[in-house]
């Protein structure tokens, strides 16, 4: 069974005559009689009395109208839903997130339907190497990415630049400073975790670290942010940099301060090329979100 045929059932039934479908269809009569014969065979009923002057449906054809144009209707509408998933109006936007400053995420989630009302985001958390597996396979339309320079067989698309805060003990001879300098913690045992754990900013802050001539005592390592911050009140003196997911808080014995010199870019990666629609309208929502 093929659409056409369901149309030239439609037309012939509205038209009340296979000439005037024929006409209306912009195709000879012969084709319509065919087609029509053709489903009839495939159906097994008549679907047309054609014993008299004008053609009329038979009982099975007045049934078998409506279930016709339905399929018509559907086949409409799956045409439609294709052209806005082309347009980026519609469709699926498959999202590897990261936790963001704030409610940054949920803030570019309400941006994008605002621009996209029909598309539907899945957001999905994974590691950071599956994040980006993900996209290379296509199981991930994009995905947000910090401190990643570089991703073979990606694009990564920079979107957001924050600060960077360092935690350190409140008696520390540098505490009082509006904004600290990683010289001005050369001597304080730094609390970073393992680099298996998040290669791209253990790299970050190490390379930086190196860039400005200073080797800091390795610390206990940063297991969680609360824990690691409660050590460094409670433990012996040392130090950590993190970037802010949520409201600075306030740990005793413990005072926080921006970090001079060093940021920390969110990238977005997608596959290499022109964005699809879906991903443009990421890109312009994220753009709109600070």
């Amino acid at each position: 069974m093929e659409l056409r045929q369901l149309a030239y059932f439609a037309a012939v039934a509205e038209e009340g005559g296979f000439g005037r479908a024929a006409e209306r269809l912009s195709i000879v009569q012969s084709a319509v009689s065919q087609q029509i014969r053709r489903l009839e065979r495939e159906l097994g009923v008549p679907l047309f009395d054609r014993s008299t002057r004008h053609v009329r449906l038979t009982g099975a054809g007045e049934r078998l109208l409506p279930e016709a144009r339905a399929v018509l209707a559907a086949a409409d509408r799956t045409r439609q839903v294709a052209a806005d998933i082309r347009a980026g109006a519609d469709g699926v936007l498959r999202l590897g997130i990261v936790q963001g400053p704030g409610d940054r995420i949920f803030r570019t989630l309400n941006e994008l339907a605002a621009r996209a009302p029909r598309l539907q985001v899945r957001p999905r958390r994974l590691p950071l190497p599956a994040r980006l597996a993900a996209v290379r396979s296509g199981e991930l339309d994009a995905a947000l990415v910090r401190a990643l320079g570089d991703a073979p067989g990606l694009e990564l698309l920079p979107i957001w630049t924050d600060p960077l805060y360092v935690a350190l003990p409140a008696g520390h001879r540098r505490a009082d400073a509006a904004e600290l300098r990683l010289e001005d913690l050369a001597d304080l045992p730094l609390r970073l975790a393992p680099r298996e754990d998040n290669p791209p900013f253990h790299d970050l802050v190490t390379d930086a670290c190196r860039e400005a001539g200073v080797a800091p005592p390795p610390g206990p390592p940063f297991t969680t942010f609360q824990e690691t911050l409660a050590g460094i009140g409670a433990g012996a003196p040392s130090w950590t940099v993190f970037y802010e997911v949520s409201t600075l808080p306030e740990i005793p014995r413990v005072v926080i301060r921006p970090l001079a010199g060093l940021t920390l870019t969110t990238s977005l990666a997608v596959a290499p090329g022109p964005p699809a629609p879906a991903v443009r309208h990421l890109l312009d929502a994220l753009a709109a979100v600070t």
